[in-house]
């Protein structure tokens, strides 16, 4: 979903790379040696000199690692400096229109950092049940599937331990006993299990580095079979298919809960910048704080 804030973000990137070369640009040394701050390096009257890259070795936790990233510090900035001059030679640069630009990515800058402060003060992360419901409601078509997802039991066992045949009568039964046994076995035998079963996951996550990873038709599968059973040359793979969506389906809410309670926030965040404008505007209008002639 593209957003206002999304947008300020894209720009302010775009600023920041504009900024740091334009700091280079105008950065031009008239002496050549200071005993206090000696060059690094030079590319025609620029100079990269010892202060310039302080920053370098404060950060660097040891000397080795200071001296690389120092070497390669100086060559990319030989190389910026290189297309900067070789721009100079070929491009005609419009001084006043340059400044424009720069000021206009302050300003931008400026308006980004209060309106971000703003919505962060205001922003109401909370939202409830109810209201993630209704959305889901509204716009459950957009939230078709892309992939399979199923509410499972799974268990991965050595082929030839003695709890395999015990665990192919449990992972059938709906018995609570028999489900604290299964998930006890699991806990004390198994090479691998999920018996979340009432979260949602992707199929293709839970068959992954299991024989059904290579089966072609897994509509088929699930349609035709509830419970899975699959060996290797090592293992045994048990699966009890509880419930499943395929693709082009609407999921169950519970698949999208966080995601629609992430888009509500975002479109709150969106909200709040949008009236802060509104409300700036208007309080000049009432205040006679900007005139427009005619």
């Amino acid at each position: 979903m593209c957003t206002k804030l999304q947008s300020t973000k894209t720009y302010l990137v775009i600023l920041s790379i504009l900024l740091l070369g334009s700091c280079d640009l105008f950065k031009m040394k008239g002496e050549e040696e200071d005993e206090e701050d000696p060059v690094i390096a030079a590319v025609g009257r620029t100079y990269l000199h010892a202060s310039d890259i302080d920053f370098i070795r404060g950060d660097a936790r040891a000397e080795l690692d200071s001296a690389e990233m120092v070497s390669r510090y100086v060559q990319t900035w030989i190389k910026k400096q290189l297309m900067i001059k070789e721009a100079s030679k070929n491009l005609t640069i419009n001084e006043a229109e340059l400044n424009r630009k720069l000021l206009d990515y302050r300003y931008a800058l400026i308006i980004y950092e209060f309106e971000k402060s703003h919505v962060e003060q205001k922003l109401n992360k909370e939202v409830p049940l109810d209201e993630i419901l209704a959305y889901y409601e509204r716009h459950k078509e957009n939230f078709a599937l892309k992939e399979i997802i199923v509410r499972t039991n799974f268990i991965k066992m050595e082929k030839g331990l003695p709890q395999k045949r015990q665990l192919e009568r449990l992972i059938n039964s709906n018995r609570e006993n028999d489900r604290r046994e299964m998930k006890d076995i699991a806990q004390r035998y198994a090479s691998n299990y999920f018996l979340e079963d009432s979260t949602w996951i992707k199929f293709d996550d839970i068959i992954l580095n299991t024989p059904l990873a290579q089966n072609a038709n897994n509509v088929q599968l699930l349609r035709s079979n509830r419970t899975i059973s699959v060996d290797d040359d090592s293992y045994a793979y048990f699966f009890h298919i509880l419930e499943y969506r395929l693709q082009d389906q609407v999921p169950p809410l519970e698949f999208v809960k966080d995601e629609i309670s992430k888009i509500i926030v975002n479109k709150r965040r969106v909200a709040l910048a949008e009236q802060l404008h509104k409300d700036v505007y208007n309080k000049a209008l009432d205040n006679n704080e900007f005139t427009i002639y005619d």
